[in-house]
């Protein structure tokens, strides 16, 4: 599975983005509200959805966005298109409180949402995004101390075989924009794999 594409988007518009990457146009489905630059080389979070007829692509500017999408197709009867839909009407924060809060109401606005699918978003998601809201307010400081460390870490890792500082944390930086939270192993091979 792709985790992510670095590139030039060549065509933006709402609902999709072409990016050319090492001379390959990639066509990718994102959500509606979804905007990314339109000159120089950007990062897009990825997944692909394989289907007898077709190899979907997906494209989200953040890990966050693509992790909504994902807990959204694990709910039964939601699938791509839904999963879209829901997140160019409702923000990340929204889909989780809503659900959080069996409000099942705040999914029917959307297209193609009816009574039974917003129940079941309801019904699949209540927990799981309880706890997802739990763990933000549990001290992004900390989170965010961690994550430091880590990247630290992996730097330090990388010096001591051979690495110019400076290119070792611009690896790890963009190790860790493309997998937040990865710890120190992970942010290390994404790092060399850069290379």
């Amino acid at each position: 599975m792709y985790d992510h594409l670095v590139g030039t988007p060549v065509e933006q518009s709402p609902g999709r983005l072409v990016l050319r990457v090492g001379g390959v146009g990639y066509e990718l489905a994102t959500p509606l509200t979804a905007r990314f630059a339109d000159a120089g080389e950007v990062l897009v979070h990825t997944h692909l959805v394989v289907r007898d007829d077709a190899h979907l692509l997906f494209g989200f500017p953040d890990a966050a966005g693509r992790a909504a999408f994902r807990l959204l197709l694990g709910v039964n009867r939601v699938g791509p298109a839904v999963a879209l839909s829901l997140l160019a009407h409702l923000s990340r924060r929204q889909l989780l409180e809503a659900a959080a809060a069996g409000d099942a109401r705040a999914f029917l606005a959307v297209k193609g949402v009816g009574k039974r699918i917003a129940e079941q978003i309801v019904l699949d998601l209540k927990d799981k995004a309880a706890k997802l809201l739990l763990d933000e307010q549990a001290g992004p400081a900390r989170t965010v101390d961690a994550r430091t460390r880590a990247q630290d870490d992996a730097v330090g890792a990388l010096v001591s075989i051979g690495y110019a500082e400076k290119d070792a944390r611009k690896a790890v930086e963009l190790a860790a924009r493309a997998e937040p939270g990865a710890d120190v192993p992970a942010l290390i091979r994404l790092a060399l794999r850069a290379r």
